[in-house]
């Protein structure tokens, strides 16, 4: 949903939570917009309208700010955690218990197999816990030499990223990355375990590697992803978020949340990252202000500018 629909369905909400005509009463205090002589503008808001809003309220205060370098990937199973299974002896596949997609725990039956030398039959077990990702054996078939099944570990993952030739030194071998992705709105923190000492032929680029948890099994191997390698981090006194900025008059400002309700408050901003901007001048530390959908305040704002100025 882009801005302009979000802002026609949080109108349609404050108007009804300011309106009430429903089987259950709402309040009945309006969203209003004051410029009154001499005071600065403000956004008056009642608690059930800040919820229906979306308007998340945070405090000012010290935080990190990260100096990252932008990068693309693509997640991988962890090659460490894969094994390929095949029959201990040569002979008939009698059984098999396994297909693809099957979760399964080390010592798990897949198959069973008739030697062709004893003719008794074993069975043919998974080496860890994982995932069937691959089946090449089906009832009746010789085994041969080859692989029969593969077995996932997915409770990692690795993120494949790749790094230009101006990059390259900028990126070691235990640095921070912070991999998100775009279709699902998913974010994790994982680590650089690999960087390969020889690049690409073919696009000119050099693989890193990071090692990201996957207990809950939310990152599916193929999934493009966009990361943020941390290159240095430093620690700074107040920051706040920066879809709390928006500009007015040409200036930064962040809505305070005020007794009076939100007030646009113009600050000066530093150091900034992919989250958190650094504030110099105009907040002060335990303010409270809005952290996420501030948008739909100054849109607030502009409509009461526009009734002042009728």
């Amino acid at each position: 949903m882009n801005q302009n629909s979000l802002l026609v369905l949080i109108a349609a909400l404050l108007a009804i939570s300011g309106c009430g005509g429903s089987a259950t009463e709402a309040p009945s205090v309006q969203t209003e917009a004051h410029h009154d002589e001499g005071e600065p503008a403000h956004v008056e808001l009642t608690p059930e309208q800040i919820q229906a809003a979306g308007i998340v309220v945070a405090e000012v205060g010290p935080a990190t700010i990260r100096e990252t370098l932008p990068v693309y990937g693509v997640i991988a199973p962890n090659a460490e955690r894969v094994r390929d299974v095949a029959a201990r002896f040569p002979g008939v596949i009698r059984t098999v218990t396994a297909k693809i997609g099957d979760a399964v725990r080390a010592g798990e039956a897949l198959a069973t197999v008739e030697s062709n030398e004893s003719l008794q039959t074993y069975a043919v077990v998974a080496p860890l816990n994982g995932v069937v990702t691959a089946r090449q054996a089906n009832p009746g078939e010789q085994t041969g030499e080859k692989v029969l099944f593969t077995i996932a570990d997915l409770s990692s993952v690795w993120v494949e990223l790749s790094l230009f030739p101006r990059d390259m030194a900028k990126v070691r071998v235990g640095q921070t990355v912070r991999v998100s992705s775009n279709d699902t709105g998913m974010s994790a923190d994982g680590k650089i375990v690999y960087v390969a000492p020889f690049g690409s032929s073919a696009n000119q680029t050099l693989t890193a590697r990071v090692l990201l948890d996957n207990a809950d099994r939310r990152w599916a191997p193929g999934l493009y992803v966009t990361a943020q390698v941390t290159l240095g981090e430093s620690q700074v006194p107040l920051v706040v978020r920066n879809e709390a900025l928006q500009t007015l008059e040409n200036n930064n400002v962040v809505f305070v949340h005020a007794e009076e309700g939100f007030k646009p408050r113009p600050v000066r901003i530093g150091r900034a990252d992919g989250q958190l901007s650094e504030v110099t001048e105009g907040l002060q530390a335990g303010e409270r202000y809005a952290a996420a959908n501030s948008f739909i305040l100054k849109a607030e704002l502009g409509k009461g500018s526009a009734g002042h100025e009728d």
